[in-house]
């Protein structure tokens, strides 16, 4: 694929995925009392109207973290896998356009593109995933990723789980490289010991609060056992989202807390909001700022990205994030 004159120094691998966003009204969440889980409820085996369909190409957890990237200044690379029909062509033209490296993009002849259905009902979502099995390899890049210095790994389908190892052996071989995890459904299915090299690696790690119960298989609600027990897995820097409570971070023993930059509009849609922050906190590293620093940058990409439909179009130029920065309200504040 197509290779950038510039040094890469941001990697993103995972799946790259097509969104169909079908706007319905015709529902209802029901939510029990003794429990956080709430379900979706469309009538059964009747015909129930939508208000509309938006495709969005070339999204997914680390396509969205490399057009993030490349949007704050860094010259980022992806490492996927794709089909050789429409929807991949589709999904190549935007990484184009993001002036995304696809050095490391293998297209699979005969094989489709990743194709979620998005639920869209209110401002959330619930998502029909189906991850396309692709032959996993990793590309010799030794000398085309000479300059780097951050992996952004994310969502891969389930038969990722050896191509991890194959991460891992490239990580040993290269130590000044720092990773960034944000792990997905299959990844965290896999277990803590299958990709125990991948965390013992991890620089910095991300997820949300119900991601962490489920990794560390625990019911404690409390954000630093969980910040500590995730730690105790090798990651240097723990960072838990909590949705509107705001995002933690526990570093060197201190956790600290920062809320959500408030919304300049109602928000429209809340896909990618995480991808946003988790990307844009281990790019805010990448250009050279501390943790605190980064920590404040990362929810104010999560606040812009859920005023559009999907996960791409809100993301911000460096400039933009910077004047949001300097215009924060007063009690936008990191607190130890």
């Amino acid at each position: 694929m197509t290779k950038k004159e510039n040094k890469i120094d941001f990697l993103a691998i995972g799946d790259i995925v097509t969104d169909a966003f079908i706007k319905i009204k015709d529902a209802h969440v029901h939510c029990k009392l003794d429990t956080d889980a709430c379900e979706l409820c469309l009538r059964f085996g009747d015909k129930v109207p939508y208000e509309s369909v938006n495709v969005i190409s070339a999204v997914g957890n680390s396509p969205n973290a490399a057009v993030c990237a490349a949007r704050l200044g860094l010259n980022a690379a992806l490492m996927i896998n794709m089909g050789d029909d429409q929807n991949g062509k589709d999904c190549l033209a935007v990484l184009e356009k993001e002036k995304i490296d696809t050095t490391f993009v293998k297209i699979e002849k005969n094989k489709l593109t990743n194709y979620h259905y998005i639920l869209w009902y209110d401002v959330d979502r619930t998502i029909l995933i189906k991850h396309q099995n692709y032959e996993r390899k990793w590309t010799n890049t030794e000398e085309s990723l000479d300059s780097l210095s951050w992996i952004y790994l994310s969502s891969m389908g389930e038969d990722s789980l050896p191509f991890h190892s194959e991460i891992s052996d490239y990580l040993k071989r290269n130590e000044n490289i720092k990773l960034a995890f944000q792990p997905g459904t299959f990844q965290i299915k896999f277990g803590t010991e299958n990709l125990k090299e991948i965390y013992a690696r991890t620089e910095i790690f991300f997820s949300n609060l119900e991601e962490a119960q489920k990794i560390l298989n625990m019911q404690d609600k409390d954000v630093l056992t969980l910040s500590k027990g995730i730690q105790a897995l090798g990651p240097k820097i723990v960072v838990i989202s909590d949705g509107p409570n705001g995002a933690y971070l526990y570093l060197n023993g201190e956790l600290w807390h920062n809320p959500i930059y408030p919304d300049i509009a109602p928000p429209v849609e809340r896909t990618g909001a995480g991808d946003a922050f988790s990307a844009t906190f281990t790019s805010a590293l990448a250009l050279g700022k501390s943790p605190l620093e980064a920590f404040s940058w990362g929810p104010i990409n999560s606040m812009s990205v859920v005023q559009y439909i999907g996960a791409r179009e809100g993301l911000l130029s460096r400039e933009k994030l910077e004047e949001y920065l300097k215009n924060a309200p007063e009690d936008y504040k990191i607190k130890k």
